[in-house]
């Protein structure tokens, strides 16, 4: 199968699948329902066009830099009537990247990437007051959805890895196989319709797949536990007294 590879990365991200009223929450890795959205407004494709090409791909997820979690309250007043309207509270995703990935056959795969690099419509991160901040298109590469997250490279800021020990593990959330016996956990966020008249979304199984493991050059060095020697130290000091 063929995967594309896409970087996930802005100010703010919102990826909600269960918000309604005046509280609009993010989970902490971005939806499936959130990624074809933003390769179907690449497409050109409005509301109430169908999506049966897109909800058949695999999804998965690789959380290269977390990012933390932040809260807005918004107010707003009825221009009709004058009456102020309920607070609505919205979290967000700041400074966080992601490496996604969908897998399907090549010409479907191939024609997503096209559009990718030249999007009919605007693209965002979840929600429309997330504008994506970096080109999303990584590549195209013919091995399956989890071998490529795993191969891809860390796509972590400069600042970030600075603050990261010598060895990084990164989480990885792919779309559940029939036969996966992993921990797995159940969400509703497949886009069967995003037209506003009768949005309806699907159930996909999530497996939690071994974190991927990084080695990080520009990263801190380990600090050694309280009563244990400082082997870092140690070598520093040594090479310092020879010279």
């Amino acid at each position: 199968m063929t995967t594309l590879l896409l970087l996930l990365a802005g100010p703010l991200q919102a990826w909600g699948d269960s918000s309604r009223f005046s509280r609009r929450d993010t989970r902490m890795v971005p939806t499936k329902s959130g990624v074809l959205g933003l390769l179907a407004a690449a497409r050109g494709l409005r509301r109430t066009d169908p999506l049966e090409d897109l909800v058949h791909l695999r999804f998965g997820v690789r959380s290269d830099q977390p990012g933390s979690l932040q809260r807005d309250f918004q107010t707003a007043i009825d221009w009709r009537t004058g009456k102020s309207m309920p607070l609505s509270y919205r979290y967000y995703l700041a400074d966080a990247r992601f490496v996604a990935g969908v897998e399907g056959p090549r010409p479907v795969v191939e024609g997503l990437a096209a559009v990718l690099q030249r999007p009919a419509f605007p693209l965002y991160l979840g929600r429309r007051s997330c504008p994506v901040g970096h080109a999303p298109f990584l590549g195209i590469v013919e091995e399956p959805l989890e071998q490529a997250l795993r191969e891809a490279p860390w796509e972590a800021a400069a600042w970030y890895r600075a603050k990261q020990p010598s060895d990084v593990e990164l989480d990885l959330h792919v779309d559940a196989k029939p036969d996966d016996s992993r921990p797995r956990e159940t969400r509703r966020d497949v886009p069967v319709s995003f037209d506003p008249r009768h949005r309806d979304y699907g159930w996909r199984e999530v497996a939690t797949a071994d974190p991927v493991r990084i080695l990080n050059p520009e990263g801190r060095r380990p600090i050694s536990p309280p009563g244990q020697p400082d082997w870092f130290g140690a070598a520093e000091q040594t090479a310092q007294e020879s010279n």
